[in-house]
């Protein structure tokens, strides 16, 4: 068989198995809905996943908290695997750490690592508890984050985030990233 027919036949067998592979796919779609094994998804069940925060404060929710509110739902809820005042546990210290200078090996920290506390508010609110994520309020968000942000002295122990406050937060490492999205900084 010449070389010209091997690669006929082989494109002609990759496009077979595309086309197959598209028709059930495409049946399998149709098959578990019709056995009432899956149902498409109405706009609020997406809406009520669409949570993201930008940095400019976007998305935020209504709600507040302070350090003081925000220092028992710690102890219930995130000491157990973040240490106590956050210095470290199972999981990762959220408090303390040098600066990043020493490359990979470096602790990241809340004070040293991210940049934006928009970002603190929603990656807690989206993922944390562990095991439990999405089981916290607004409001307890609001004020775990504002502990966080005390314990590592970025604001006061009085001082209130919420939808307008948290945006303004000044991050220690804000401009040690490169901005993709410029026009939605704060």
């Amino acid at each position: 068989m010449s070389t010209h027919n091997t690669v006929r036949r082989c494109a002609l067998l990759i496009a077979a198995l595309a086309l197959t592979c598209a028709c059930v796919v495409s049946g399998f779609s149709r098959t578990v809905l019709a056995q009432g094994l899956g149902t498409p998804l109405s706009e609020s069940e997406i809406a009520a996943w669409d949570i993201s925060i930008l940095p400019d404060g976007s998305g935020l929710p209504p709600g507040s908290g302070t350090p003081t509110e925000g220092a028992p739902i710690f102890a219930a809820k995130c000491a157990v695997c973040h240490g106590e005042s956050g210095k470290g546990g199972l999981a990762a210290a959220l408090v303390g750490g040098g600066p990043l200078t020493s490359g990979i090996e470096a602790t990241k920290t809340i004070a040293n690592f991210w940049p934006y506390a928009t970002t603190i508010f929603d990656f807690t609110r989206r993922a944390m508890p562990w095991p439990r994520p999405r089981s916290l309020t607004n409001d307890e968000v609001y004020a775990l984050t504002a502990y966080m942000l005390s314990l590592n002295k970025i604001i006061g122990e009085n001082d209130v985030m919420n939808a307008q406050t948290l945006p303004k937060v000044r991050m220690p490492n804000r401009d040690g990233f490169i901005v993709r999205f410029p026009e939605k900084m704060p």
